[in-house]
């Protein structure tokens, strides 16, 4: 039996690729921890003595550390595994909230992404969006959208997945008629 890499990998499952949200998911609880470091500083503000700005700073980082900790909960807890057999999302949501969706890897049509916006170019992260026989499973805030995406539709087609190649309106397909 080889190595499981996650509690509901089968016996002859191999794992191909594990990819997650661009860190950018946490930015609000990081402003909400450095919002708690300075909280902490406004005691030495009323009375400057350095034991208030010693105190204040380690009660500041204290209080961030756990308003801070269930944005990295849900962005490390929450991760997109592909075998060769599935395509698995786990999604965290706060400490006491996981979902679930396992995709069977003959079901997925195509995989598209998207990068919308000066942020998501700057920061290099966007939306992918597998296609399936029972709909879109969009996923926001990946990050490197298009290496994934590619690994994705590799996988694919060593599986023997071919995707499907969209139509125009005359009913052929788009990449024969650009090369027409």
């Amino acid at each position: 039996m080889s190595q499981k890499h996650f509690s509901d990998q089968l016996d002859n499952e191999e794992v191909l690729l594990v990819f997650r949200k661009h860190p950018v998911v946490m930015r609000k609880g990081l402003i909400l921890a450095m919002l708690c470091l300075l909280i902490g500083t406004i005691p030495s503000l009323i009375k400057p003595q350095y034991s208030y700005f010693v105190e204040g700073l380690l009660a500041g980082c204290v209080l961030g550390a756990i308003l801070y900790s269930p944005w990295w909960i849900s962005w490390f807890y929450t991760v997109f595994i592909v075998t060769d057999h599935r395509f698995i999302q786990i999604t965290q949501k706060g400490l006491f909230h996981r979902s679930v969706v396992d995709i069977g890897i003959n079901q997925i049509q195509m995989v598209n992404y998207e990068i919308n916006g000066i942020q998501e170019t700057l920061l290099g992260f966007g939306t992918i969006i597998i296609q399936t026989y029972m709909g879109d499973l969009i996923i926001h805030e990946i990050h490197h959208p298009a290496r994934t995406q590619q690994a994705i539709l590799g996988i694919l087609r060593d599986s023997g997945i071919v995707p499907v190649v969209p139509l125009n309106e005359e009913g052929s397909n788009i990449d024969e008629a650009a090369t027409e």
